[in-house]
């Protein structure tokens, strides 16, 4: 119920630093602004303190450790798996052409019409 709370303030806070920069149209640009960041940062602040929050923090960090851990292809690798792609993107489109051929010629002898 507590994190409930908290989210729903986290929300309020937010909406009142948007309502600020409609609020405040007649004064500077980077004061209008500031009023977001500063409502974005509170309730992030308070986000911070519930149970989601914290998890999604450590989610957050495992992402981003687990995505350091990821080997990448070098430079021949990905040259050849493009040229491999484009390789069967060709074969793929050369073979349905010609089973819509096939196709076309079956229903034109089946319908008992020949092509003009």
């Amino acid at each position: 119920m507590a994190d409930k709370i908290k989210f729903a303030l986290a929300l309020a806070l937010i909406v009142t630093g948007l309502l600020g920069y409609y609020q405040l149209a007649e004064h500077a640009l980077v004061l209008r602004v500031l009023s977001v960041l500063v409502g974005l940062v509170m309730g992030g602040a308070v986000a911070w303190f519930t149970v989601p929050g914290q998890d999604f923090y450590r989610f957050s960090q495992e992402a981003v450790a687990e995505a350091r851990r990821v080997v990448w292809p070098s430079r021949k690798e990905t040259w050849q798996t493009t040229l491999a792609v484009f390789a069967l993107v060709v074969v793929m489109g050369i073979f349905l052409w010609l089973v819509d051929w096939g196709f076309l010629v079956a229903v034109q002898r089946l319908m008992g019409r020949t092509e003009s």
